[in-house]
């Protein structure tokens, strides 16, 4: 079985066709345009041309997404006129193929899931480091997703300070304040530090090295209270702050053991650019 695996983010768009074992026949990627449907449906239709034996469409896009309908109930400026649009209704009757739709870091997490680093658990928790902090769940093998509003596992949107640090929200002490690579760069300001979040964990600075530990800490709390919600066996973090683990991860794990229930793993991912596009593609797989 072949699938079209579409990643769609503010500056570009994937789209890869692949089957069941992962095996790539068509990795292209083009500018994000709008009116942003228009250009998906002209380029779906242009692949399906050149791929006929393609047999469903899984897409995962940025946004609040009612993933039993296919729609997107919310996305930021970041891909303006997006709100609303009924993606999977509206590319079914344009193709005549099945389609499904769900946040991107969803998709990422079941990516993660079932092909990559938590591949042999049933229950995993994954956290995107990036700008933000994203993420999916993954509870006995079925993604926790949509919801009315399409806000089901928005991690990043959990209270971590009461009144604390304004999030792009507009509520105040949002997780993703202060585990992200935003926060990162906010944390560095306020201390005067003159690094970037890059040279952060790589510097010999006692100030660098006191920051990194208030932001491990802060993330160790945070798994340890969606441990309490999901009970996941393993944690999987992603994203551009994960990859800088080598220097982190001890003093994380250090600190996450005494607020654990009980033990879990914690992994880095496998995938990186791949894992929106083959995260999409196990929608339908």
């Amino acid at each position: 079985m072949k699938v079209l695996g579409i990643d769609i983010g503010g500056t570009k768009v994937r789209m890869g066709v692949v089957d069941e074992s992962m095996n790539i026949y068509l990795d292209k990627k083009i500018p994000t345009t709008f009116p942003l449907y228009n250009m998906l449906e002209k380029e779906v239709i242009n692949i399906l041309d050149e791929h006929p034996d393609v047999d469903a469409i899984g897409i995962g896009t940025h946004g609040f997404v009612d993933s039993k309908n296919g729609r997107v109930v919310y996305a930021t400026d970041l891909l303006p006129g997006w709100t609303g649009t009924e993606v999977k209704a509206q590319l079914e009757e344009a193709t005549g193929l099945r389609v499904e739709v769900d946040n991107d870091a969803n998709c990422a997490a079941l990516a993660e899931a079932r092909i990559g680093a938590a591949k042999d658990y049933n229950r995993t928790l994954c956290l995107t480091l990036g700008t933000g902090l994203g993420g999916g769940a993954i509870i006995d093998e079925v993604l926790l997703s949509g919801g009315p509003h399409g806000g089901a596992a928005e991690f990043g949107h959990m209270i971590l300070y009461p009144n604390g640090v304004t999030c792009t929200c507009g509520r105040r002490g949002c997780f993703e304040q202060y585990v992200s690579g935003t926060a990162l760069r906010r944390r560095i300001k306020e201390a005067s530090l003159p690094y970037e979040p890059e040279e952060l964990f790589t510097v010999d600075d006692p100030k660098a090295k006191q920051l990194i530990r208030e932001f491990t800490y802060d993330l160790a709390v945070i798994i340890s209270s969606l441990q309490a919600t999901f009970d996941m066996e393993v944690v999987v973090l992603s994203g551009g702050v994960a990859e800088a683990s080598d220097y982190w991860m001890d003093d994380l794990l250090d600190q996450l053991k005494p607020m654990l229930l009980n033990d879990i793993d914690v992994k880095i991912a496998e995938f990186k650019n791949d894992a929106g596009m083959f995260g999409a593609a196990q929608l339908v797989l």
